[in-house]
């Protein structure tokens, strides 16, 4: 990819205005073009994205053509939202959290405090369990094609010194989602915001002592862990909630058979996401040789479970949306903990 932010910015594409960059495709007219943009640099997304762009650029045949564009490439991370509301990139490849949407679901974007235990609990939870209709009904109003929801890797800390207790945590520099530094900061985290692409240089310069982004994998993946020395096999969410988004006009051009192949490509890249991880995660505890395992007991984690039942109350009562996704959270967990093995072990 040789397309940089700077040199976007220096063609004037930007300044030109969004009606420019979004000028709508004549129906009928071929190829249709689209510019995506991921929150992910372009380490991880050879895994979460490319194959998927690649797989549907191909199967398209020429009547439709995604560009793909990785994190902060043609906008940063947090203004990825405006971006796509206004046109001026068609679709992203995120979590609501991350791209500041201003939805009432955004706060459970990312990695909603132990709302999730396995990866397979985020697609149960969107397409059995209600959350598929809360997201379109929030993204529909703000001009938005929410296309689907998946799964990435559970939430774990890569830092430099051990954590070995809870007491740990504290004064600890930490890069994390907004929603998941909220929760942390009751433990002393410090959440540390930064561009993306910067957090290596970040962890070895000392301006901060860890992350809370990822699982291990991704740890291997994006480097993260060259710099960090210890990993923390605790985590606070079983796996991150991501999205596929559009610009609704861009989608409304879309022809429906080229909509469905956007809906099954993008699923494929959901379950991609879902073997690659779960088999990385272990093997690389089991295998891997650049980071040490450290645990805090359970006893002392139910600490942090405990307090995360309390932050989903608190976000519950923010508004009707947050109430309903909470309910939702709260009866799915119940039904998995009532149907036991493999569901949940007690």
């Amino acid at each position: 990819m040789t397309t940089t932010r700077r040199k976007f910015l220096a063609t004037g594409a930007l300044a030109a205005g969004a009606s420019t960059l979004a000028a709508p495709a004549v129906l009928g007219q071929a190829p249709l073009r689209w510019r995506l943009q991921t929150y992910a640099g372009p380490a991880l997304g050879e895994h979460v994205i490319k194959p998927a762009i690649d797989s549907f650029n191909k199967i398209a045949a020429g009547q439709m053509q995604i560009e793909l564009f990785y994190a902060d490439q043609l906008v940063p991370t947090g203004e990825l939202f405006q971006a796509l509301q206004r046109g001026t990139i068609d679709a992203v490849q995120s979590d609501d959290d991350s791209m500041a949407s201003p939805t009432e679901v955004t706060v459970f974007g990312g990695y909603f405090p132990f709302a999730s235990r396995y990866s397979l609990d985020v697609p149960v939870l969107f397409n059995q369990w209600g959350l598929n209709e809360i997201w379109d009904e929030q993204y529909s109003r703000v001009g938005v094609k929410h296309i689907s929801a998946g799964a990435w890797d559970p939430c774990h800390f890569a830092t430099k010194d051990p954590i070995h207790r809870l007491a740990d945590l504290k004064g600890k520099r930490v890069f994390t989602f907004p929603t998941a530094g909220r929760f942390l900061a009751q433990f002393g985290v410090v959440p540390v915001t930064l561009p993306w692409e910067d957090i290596e240089v970040a962890v070895q310069t000392g301006e901060l002592d860890g992350i809370a982004w990822s699982g291990i994998t991704e740890d291997y993946t994006v480097g993260w862990a060259d710099v960090t020395n210890y990993f923390l096999t605790n985590n606070i969410s079983g796996a991150w909630i991501g999205h596929f988004f559009a610009n609704m006009d861009r989608w409304n051009e879309v022809p429906d058979h080229l909509k469905e192949l956007l809906r099954v490509c993008f699923e494929q890249s959901h379950y991609y996401r879902q073997h690659w991880y779960w088999g990385g995660e272990a093997r690389l505890r089991v295998e891997g040789t650049k980071m040490q395992l450290t645990t805090i007991p359970d006893a002392e984690w139910a600490q942090v479970e405990a307090a995360a039942r309390v932050f989903w109350d608190d976000i519950a009562k923010e508004n009707d949306t947050a109430k309903k996704v909470v309910d939702i959270f709260k009866a799915y967990n119940a039904a998995m903990d009532k149907a036991g093995r493999p569901y949940r072990y007690t």
